[in-house]
């Protein structure tokens, strides 16, 4: 081993892969964790870090986000946007197709591989996007986590709301798929019923709890017919967490933003259309049932729906507005404020936001501190309390709906396959993730 390759963290608190923690060194060279223990003694390494008094977790992985570019960079950048996840302790993420133009063929894909190998300070994948027409390009486009289906909240190609194109969808190959469900034909209703109004309250109405539930119903009908592996995205409702609760077949899997566990419907008086989302805060009995299903594995683990908007995009009248909030930034400290609060352990953090991600997706030598894995890590401090500030936020958007909210568990130090690229406020813009492998 090069004593040039190699870096050392001492005195951490680790937390293992079987959620206990230890006191101890972590030894990292050629991107890789090579020995965890106690002690490590080592010719002087090229890099040592004293964590005494941090904590040291494995990277977050967000599987999923809206990035913005190819064709919206004014809202988020591939570089911008990793920076944010740099910041927030987010070493890996899985992006969404809705860019200009759609990633829909492999073209596209690979178009944004080269883009995130050029400057992407984080590790990366990008999903397939489903236009109910591109069966061929779902079944052969790689490497992509999955298939992803707006099986409603959209508009153009993206929308596939007909039974029979979901059908042919779900019949063909054997490709995750992971679906936005919410029903597009009562949405059409409500929208209907609850036009004029311009309270973006009203947002949580027209796309309410049965519109969500209709679509979830049937994609995990689906699924079961054709025993085709499904993901269900940024799952948002009690009745949801209920059905999935009766009868959630092994190959099906959930997740649940910090948005819809931490945020509700009294978010609307408080930062208006900064609380749009899709699908929408519910009210405070959906926070509690989430967090149980969350805690029970109803729920398998979270993601941020990183989807921003520039704030004068925000500051339109609704329904005008868009809909969706950044979050990669305040993911994690969000949810170590939640452990420290009591509502749950910093061990069950790591699992919701990294160890069970990486075992979903088939993302190998990820999600845990351990000889042989992926030097993906973040030390954090779990003393010290900072609010969420506007003018600190590394995303281009440049705001967030937890302004105010004074959390712990910021990171520290954020380290990308061996490589510190975020230091107590510093970025090494020098450093780059690479494309995730999906073995599934």
């Amino acid at each position: 081993m090069s004593s040039s390759q190699s870096l050392l963290i001492r005195h951490a608190s680790i937390i293992l892969p079987n959620g206990e923690s230890m006191i101890g060194d972590v030894l990292i060279s050629d991107r890789h964790i090579v020995e965890v223990a106690p002690k490590i003694s080592i010719a002087t390494p090229a890099r040592e870090i004293d964590a005494e008094g941090l904590t040291l977790l494995p990277g977050v992985i967000d599987p999923q986000v809206h990035f913005r570019e190819p064709g919206l960079e004014h809202k988020e950048d591939l570089f911008t946007a990793s920076c944010a996840c740099a910041k927030g302790g987010v070493t890996s993420f899985l992006e969404m197709p809705n860019t200009r133009p759609l990633t829909t063929t492999q073209e596209a894909l690979d178009d944004k591989l080269q883009r995130a190998a050029s400057k992407c300070l984080v590790n990366y994948g990008f999903f397939i996007g489903a236009t109910g027409d591109n069966i061929p390009d779902l079944l052969a486009a790689k490497p992509t986590p999955g298939i992803k289906i707006f099986m409603g909240s959209m508009h153009g190609q993206l929308l596939v709301d007909a039974e029979a194109k979901l059908e042919a969808i779900f019949a063909h190959g054997d490709r995750l798929i992971a679906v936005h469900a919410e029903d597009q034909a009562r949405i059409n209703q409500r929208r209907i019923e609850f036009a004029g109004i311009h309270d973006p309250a009203v947002h949580s109405q027209i796309q309410d709890n049965l519109a969500a539930l209709l679509a979830t119903q049937l994609a995990l009908k689906l699924s079961q017919k054709y025993q085709r592996r499904l993901h269900i995205l940024h799952m948002s409702t009690a009745e949801e967490a209920e059905l999935l609760r009766q009868g959630k077949p092994s190959w099906v899997t959930a997740e649940v933003t910090p948005q819809h566990l931490l945020l509700n419907t009294s978010a609307y008086e408080k930062i208006g259309t900064l609380a749009q989302m899709n699908p929408p805060l519910r009210s405070p009995h959906d926070n509690e049932v989430l967090w149980q299903a969350l805690h029970d594995g109803v729920i398998d683990f979270i993601a941020t729906d990183h989807a921003p908007h520039t704030l004068a995009e925000k500051a339109q009248e609704y329904p005008n507005t868009p809909s969706g909030m950044p979050g990669v930034e305040t993911s994690l400290a969000l949810m170590l404020t939640a452990a420290k609060q009591g509502k749950c352990t910093v061990a069950q953090v790591v699992n919701w936001m990294s160890t069970a991600v990486a075992k979903a997706y088939g993302i190998p030598n990820k999600g845990a501190i351990a000889p042989g894995y992926d030097a993906d890590l973040v030390l954090v401090d779990l003393n010290t309390y900072r609010p969420v500030r506007r003018e600190e936020l590394l995303t281009k958007c440049g705001w967030s709906p937890f302004e105010g909210w004074n959390l712990t568990g910021w990171a520290v130090t954020t380290i990308v396959g061996g490589q510190i690229v975020y230091d107590k406020g510093q970025l090494n813009t020098d450093v780059r993730g690479q494309a995730l492998t999906f073995i599934q």
